[in-house]
């Protein structure tokens, strides 16, 4: 890129990144003052990104309001949706905007030019040209307002971000998230919520809405980002003539401030809620928390994270252990958040009693003083290390776009200093000052520093309160109800009528022209080849061994995998409990803590899953393979040790330690009680395909809502239970973990392949060899309609069955409906006009479909809405323009860039699945060459899966009562 021929930007840094194989430039648009970026290197996944600073001045959630309501129309692009538009019809890698404590950003991602250049036009006249302040009616639907659908009825608050809040704030771990930002940085915008408390959101006026917009939403305070292989000189020239060189630099405030440092350490007490018939009981959380600084410090920024994983994070760590062993929580996590100005290193205890706060406090600082005496464990520091940077080095993001994580990490410094976006970027030299740092005392001084000395500190308590959210519900609804009885009946008709225009607006279709407006490519852009499938059979050291050639920058990506489909069912459980055991737990030659420091010195980590695999050969018959798997990657010179460890786990575990397997039992408690609030909708959407699905049972039972039953079982009656679980995990190893029921999946370069017969060798030696019976696994599946009743204050709405049991065979249109129910009939219907966050839908080769919502303020009502699937398919009437956006939608999501590992992976999945070349060649054209009539045709896929009516409902307990016809079981988890 030659800068002298970019009149319009002035540069002011020029660097080489070699950590990232990149050159950069920093840059200032002259006129406007907007701060540019450019990453250049030779990845074809495109990112662009424009990002504000956005510091709330309270806690109605504006940021995050604006966040979703810029891409609801715009100057250029008008119609409400641009942005499901651009979901429906673009072959983005990826699209959203994200609302942090202090910015907000909306970033793209696309490996097609064309399609870049789209997104990047789309999204720049969002931000600096938004419908808003034409169309109220998007900040009501997106923010928050009145509902009144006639004088009888009860008036209610609704709005997307007030729902997705609603959501958010019955998580207790969100609520201690907030009041430790909130608590640690009361004089500065941190003290204030910018995702929006519930609460607050309904004091937000329209007006301050659009303040909002009018102070923060200007070039003079933007970040924009460039990265990857593009013409740059090209793009910068069309941001300046198209939009930034219509603006005049202004001063904006919106600098980030700084809070002094407490004195002394500060303490706070607020309340969570929980069940009516939750017990209070080992329920609280107790949290330490200090400021360590800021992110504009290179070394601390990194040289922390080592410590959370050498002083908390890893199993076995000095602290996590030692407030396990004096019984304080359950389950011991903590954080280092640095991305925020005055990062935050927190400890946790979960599942702990209020009373035990002072010993909890005592207990960690006694650790913490014996640390900085005796010395840190430089096994555990150099794990850290090695730990981070091998993550560094690798640059697998999974299914993130690696340009995108490093815009966002680039941020993390960019935001508070203009002069240094690169400093934790170009991490390498940094690497290397703490690798050399071990051998001293500087992390011990860290910790005097940073965590013993420092009183700008917090002790938060996240106590109980059962019933909470059923007071709290009633309370508002009073509060409505008072507000209406207040008002005239003019006034009240108003209401109605500002409802019903809602309404109104949100059903009213596009005008074509403005749908037209969105540019989206052309079928024949996309490519009718398939990804290549990478399996190579090769049998070594008599091991069938599947080999996946691909170029992996000189790592090796194992996945060693044990037969385990003859477990009998009611050892399922038990073997999801071995699976999260092995690894964390000692063994003959490690403590549980030394292996894992072994591990990440010396490797880039090793995992253990239990995976399952259909048989989309034998799907009437519901053939399937469950597979017990250790995953590792390591250099291909650590590999022997990567074997070593395996071997280790695998055959060496003292799994008679009744004192550790309880520990893990409550941690692994507490853990999956997070996940079905966190995750509620795919917890749910597994429970009711479980009703009729083997495959989705045993999931359940290992992973799922009757794995988490029996979890708890077990650690409630765990002195009467030990010896037979101890019993039955020995036995598992002993049946699975044999030569003859090995396979290995290897994903390297051919060099990789070097010295592998005698590794997989000398793991042959270390297996079990006894015989054991082999015993059918004959699952019993049960329909059974659950409600389960949580503190929570939305659903998580799920309704499942099989079209293939009922004779409707799956076709590769079922991918483009999908899109077509994700994002125009179910978010149209559950999200636009219902409220919820989101909702989804999948239909699969062996039959298994579903609807699920998220953070959904309904029940009833969403269930009425998938009822109407099916009239809407059999009208299914569009344009041949959408036909064609729908399907370039569904490519997107099948074309997605791969890193070596995800394409080793896929081939595997699909060898293990026995779907071939042919089958996924027919499935994409079938996609590429469908038309109006092949949706139209899927009807009677949908009416076979509401047929089966298989329902679960996770959700608040007044819904769940209110609707309690719907369910045949009605439970608490």
């Amino acid at each position: 890129m030659n800068i002298n021929h970019l009149q319009a930007y002035e540069l002011q840094k020029e660097e080489n990144l070699p950590g990232i194989q990149a050159k950069s430039y920093l840059l200032r648009h002259k006129k406007s003052g907007a701060r540019v970026l450019l990453v250049e290197n030779d990845d074809e996944n495109k990112v662009f990104s424009i990002g504000f600073r956005t510091p709330p001045s309270d806690s109605t959630g504006v940021p995050h309001i604006m966040e979703h309501s810029v891409l609801c129309g715009s100057k250029n692009f008008p119609a409400k949706d641009p942005f499901v538009e651009l979901v429906k019809g673009s072959l983005n890698t990826f699209l959203n905007a994200m609302t942090y404590p202090d910015k907000t950003v909306y970033p793209v991602a696309s490996c097609n030019d064309k399609d870049f250049q789209n997104l990047m036009h789309v999204y720049m006249d969002a931000v600096l040209h938004p419908n808003i302040y034409q169309h109220e009616e998007i900040f009501r639907q997106e923010g928050w307002s009145y509902k009144l659908d006639s004088l009888d009825d009860k008036l209610e608050y609704n709005g997307v971000v007030y729902n997705e809040m609603k959501g958010a704030f019955s998580s207790p771990e969100g609520v201690l998230d907030r009041v430790v930002l909130n608590t640690l940085f009361p004089d500065t915008s941190y003290a204030n919520e910018s995702g929006g408390d519930p609460e607050v959101i309904p004091e937000l006026t329209y007006e301050q809405f659009l303040d909002f917009h009018q102070k923060y939403y200007h070039p003079s305070n933007s970040y924009i980002y460039l990265y990857g292989d593009m013409d740059m000189e090209e793009k910068l020239k069309w941001l300046d003539l198209e939009y930034l060189s219509d603006y005049e630099e202004i001063q904006v405030d919106s600098k980030i401030k700084y809070q002094d440092p407490f004195t002394e350490v500060v303490e706070k007490e607020i309340a969570y809620s929980i069940a009516s018939d939750e017990s209070e009981s080992e329920n609280t959380y107790l949290s330490y928390n200090k400021v360590i600084g800021t992110s504009l410090d290179r070394e601390l920024y990194l040289a922390f994270q080592i410590l959370d994983y050498a002083l908390l994070s890893a199993p076995g760590a000095p602290l996590k252990k030692a407030l396990t062993d004096a019984g304080i929580g359950k389950d011991i996590m903590g954080s280092y958040d640095n991305g925020i100005y005055q990062p935050i290193f927190s400890v946790i205890a979960k599942n702990a009693e209020k009373s035990q706060k002072d010993i909890f406090v005592e207990t960690v600082e006694d650790v913490l003083r014996t640390l900085v005496t005796d010395g840190i464990d430089k096994k555990a520091l150099e794990a850290g290390i090695n730990y981070h940077e091998f993550r560094y080095r690798e640059a697998d993001f999974g299914n993130y776009p690696k340009g995108l994580m490093y815009g966002l990490q680039m941020m993390d410094s960019w935001l508070y200093d203009d002069e240094k976006p690169f400093i934790h970027i170009e991490a390498l030299d940094t690497f290397e000052f703490l690798k050399k740092q071990v051998q001293t005392d500087y992390y011990e001084q860290l910790i005097q520093r940073y965590l013993l000395d420092n009183t700008h500190g917090a002790i938060v308590v996240v106590k109980p309160e059962r019933g909470r959210t059923a007071r709290m519900e009633k309370e508002l609804e009073e509060a409505l109800q008072a507000y209406k009885m207040s008002l005239s009946k003019e006034e009240q008709e108003c209401l109605v009528e500002r409802t019903k225009a809602l309404e109104a607006y949100q059903s009213e279709p596009d005008a074509e022209e403005d749908l037209e407006r969105i540019p989206i490519l052309k079928r024949e852009d996309i490519s009718g080849e398939i990804a290549p499938i990478i399996n190579e059979e090769l049998t070594i050291a008599g091991v069938p061994v599947v080999f996946h050639e691909i170029e992996t920058n000189g790592i090796g990506y194992m996945d060693v995998m044990f037969d385990a489909s003859d477990v009998a069912e009611e050892e399922l459980p038990y073997l999801g409990i071995l699976q999260s055991v092995l690894g964390i737990i000692d063994t003959t030659h490690y403590e549980y803590g030394e292996l894992f420091n072994e591990i990440n010195v010396h490797t880039g980590g090793i995992g253990t899953s239990l995976e399952l695999y259909n048989d989309v050969t034998n799907v009437k018959e519901k053939v399937f393979r469950s597979t017990f798997e250790v995953k590792a990657k390591a250099l291909y010179q650590k590999l022997p040790m990567a074997f070593e460890m395996i071997g280790e786990i695998l055959a060496e575990s003292k799994l008679e330690d009744t004192k550790r397997m309880k520990e893990i039992l409550a941690m692994l408690k507490s853990r999956l009680l997070m996940k079905f609030q966190s995750s509620g909708h795919t917890t749910a959407a597994l429970r009711a395909m479980s009703y009729a699905s083997p495959s989705a049972k045993l999931k359940d039972m290992t992973s799922g809502i009757e794995f988490y039953e029996k979890v708890a079982y077990l650690e409630e009656h765990f002195e009467e239970e030990k010896a037979r679980l101890t019993e039955i995990l020995t036995n598992l190893t002993k049946k699975l973990f044999r030569s003859d029921r090995m396979m290995i999946s290897f994903t390297a370069s051919k060099a990789g392949l070097s010295g592998m017969e005698t590794m997989i060798e000398g793991l042959k030696k270390r297996l079990f060899e006894e015989e054991t019976k082999e015993t059918p696994c004959i699952l019993h599946c049960e329909k059974k309609n659950e409600g389960f009743k949580t503190a929570s204050k939305v659903q998580y709405v799920a309704r499942a069955g099989n079209f293939i049991d009922q004779g409707v065979p799956y076709h590769g249109a079922l991918q483009i409906l999908k899109v077509i129910l994700s994002y125009d009939y179910l978010w149209q219907n559950v999200r636009v006009i219902g409220g919820a966050y989101g909702c989804m839908t999948n239909f699969n080769r062996i039959g298994e479909g579903y609807f699920v919502s998220y953070r959904d303020p309904n029940l009833k009502r969403t269930m009425d809405v998938y009822e109407g699937v099916v009239d809407y398919l059999e009208n299914f009437t569009v344009t041949d323009r959408d036909m064609t956006k729908y399907i370039i939608g569904t490519m997107s999501n099948i074309d997605q860039p791969m890193t070596p590992a995800i394409k080793g992976e896929r081939s595997m999945n699909l060898y293990m699945n026995r779907v071939s070349e042919e089958m996924i060649q027919t499935e994409r054209c079938q996609i590429l060459e469908a038309q109006q009539e092949d949706i139209r045709k899927l009807a009677p896929v949908v009416e076979a899966v509401l047929r089966a009516d298989q329902i679960c409902v996770i959700g608040g307990e007044e819904k769940i009562e209110e609707d309690r016809e719907l369910f045949q079981n009605i439970t608490n988890f």
